[in-house]
């Protein structure tokens, strides 16, 4: 019986969130990749002029259901309309995959009241929303929840802090909601490249890095594979730190 999966954060072919989908297709997921171009554009990272569509048709040469659902999470109404609209195309969602995200580097005196809350509503408030819209649907076998954080603060702080926010919300899903058969799960990857570094960060992560490299998407798609596949079914209500021994939180300011 087909599975199906709605991911958010699926903006750019180098993001994270393009690494899990591709690792969620090869397992015969059918997908409803989530994302938003203006962020994607105000960052300025690296990206084709239509990633989300051409990542879409790759994975459907692999024989899954793909659709594309582009939402402003800002937006208090974005997260139950994405749910909504998933659901209408593909039928109920078997798993959330929540790897959306704001991520502004500011500090302690140089955050402005404007970023922080647009830092909250999009990692905490959209993440919560996301959350009970999928409940909400959930079929009669239940589902998963996998979200991606970060412990990097320091010269980082509104997207740190409601980093920290969005653990303690997926964690308490995973007891909340448990009699609807959910569980969830968050993943901090440490520092993967997905074109926001320098260079010379690039070797400084490296130095500190105990496994010579640092991680990539592939990693973690393969560990969200793990805690979405019947295998997997065990693990629950779990901050994975699946970042090959990297220090928490020392990433360098």
């Amino acid at each position: 019986m087909p599975r199906t999966a709605l991911l958010t954060g699926v903006g750019r072919r180098r993001g994270i969130g393009a690494g899990l989908a591709a690792g969620l297709a090869a397992d015969g997921w059918d997908l409803v990749l989530s994302f938003w171009r203006p962020y994607d554009e105000r960052l300025g990272l690296e990206a084709g002029p239509n990633d989300p569509q051409a990542l879409a048709d790759e994975l459907r040469d692999l024989g899954i259901r793909v659709q594309l659902a582009p939402v402003d999470l800002s937006d208090p109404a974005g997260p139950e309309t994405l749910v909504n609209e998933a659901v209408d195309q593909l039928g109920s969602l078997d798993a959330l995959v929540m790897s959306h995200c704001e991520s502004v580097d500011s500090g302690l005196l140089t955050t402005t009241v404007e970023s922080f809350d647009r830092h909250y509503a999009v990692n905490v408030r959209a993440t919560w929303l996301l959350l009970a819209a999928f409940a909400r649907q959930l079929p009669e076998a239940g589902g998963s929840v996998v979200a991606l954080t970060s412990d990097h603060t320091v010269g980082n702080l509104p997207y740190g802090t409601t980093k920290a926010a969005l653990d303690r919300l997926v964690l308490a899903a995973a007891h909340e909601l448990g009699d609807r058969g959910l569980r969830a799960n968050v993943i901090n990857p440490g520092p993967i490249d997905t074109g926001w570094m320098t260079p010379e960060l690039n070797a400084s992560l490296m130095a500190m890095q105990p496994t010579g490299r640092l991680g990539t998407t592939v990693d973690i798609a393969n560990l969200v594979r793990f805690l979405l596949s019947e295998q997997g079914q065990w693990v629950n209500g779990q901050l994975i730190h699946s970042n090959g021994g990297f220090p928490k939180g020392q990433l360098p300011v």
